[in-house]
């Protein structure tokens, strides 16, 4: 009895902890991941103390009555953002806490999310350049300008999905994405248009968006260290889209003036 106990504490714990790397890795904010892996701990019966870092987490599961308890250290994975598995992810959380869900039927939920099939690089693409070329006319771009940049836009993303898929470092990732759609849109130069917009808004799509809320986020509700450490990723993402406009501003600067 006491072994099948010590074994479920066990695979609660290896649960929460591979569950909580996932969410932090799909960019869910610190308080919502540790809100959420305690809630599971408390279905089953479980206290659990966790640690959330930038890179990995250090996850204690302590069975009250037994004083018995668990320690897990897990890396976060690089994943891409997704707010449909956060979502599902949190609300399985609540259904687990609720309905009181067996570890079998707990596990096999989380498989079912997490395995559903992305959304098309493809489709991501079009979106990518819709919503650039619609930065580019809220800020005041030109017909001419927001075609030129929806074009610029999709060169450039899929620059960097290709090389993502590839494992290339994602800082130069990005600042080789950055010169490449700027370099695409600085066509806009050779016409009578908006061209300093159209530069201006073509590299907008590689914005660390998520980061930056999520490190403001963390900041806000106390978790300084994993905050300050996503807001530093994202200063330097900033930094690496701001050094490939440069070198197409360099090149083109004749143009300009």
């Amino acid at each position: 009895m006491e072994g099948q106990k010590k074994e479920k504490l066990l695979e609660v714990g290896e649960f929460i902890s591979e569950y909580s790397a996932h969410m932090m890795g799909c960019g869910v904010h610190t308080s919502r991941v540790i809100r959420s892996a305690k809630r599971i701990g408390e279905a089953f019966g479980y206290s659990v103390k966790i640690s959330v870092f930038q890179r990995n987490i250090i996850l204690t599961v302590v069975d009250e009555r037994t004083h018995e308890h668990h320690n897990e250290v897990t890396d976060i994975p690089g994943l891409p953002i997704s707010f449909e598995q956060n979502s599902r992810l949190s609300a399985l959380s609540w259904e687990t806490y609720d309905n009181h869900l067996s570890l079998s039927d707990l596990r096999s939920k989380y498989q079912h999310i997490i395995r559903q099939p992305v959304v098309h690089p493809f489709f991501v693409l079009i979106l990518a350049g819709l919503a650039n070329a619609s930065f580019c006319h809220l800020f005041g771009g030109d017909w001419w300008s927001m075609g030129i940049v929806f074009s610029a836009t999709l060169t450039g993303m899929f620059l960097k999905q290709q090389m993502t898929g590839k494992g290339i470092n994602h800082y130069l990732v990005f600042i080789v994405s950055a010169f490449v759609a700027s370099l695409c849109a600085s066509i806009a130069l050779i016409l009578e248009t908006t061209s300093e917009i159209a530069l201006a808004t073509s590299v907008l799509y590689l914005v660390p968006g998520v980061p930056l809320i999520n490190g403001v986020i963390d900041i806000v509700e106390g978790y300084i260290s994993t905050g300050f450490a996503r807001l530093v990723q994202a200063s330097l993402l900033i930094i690496c889209i701001a050094t490939g406009l440069s070198f197409t501003l360099l090149l083109v600067k004749d143009s300009l003036l």
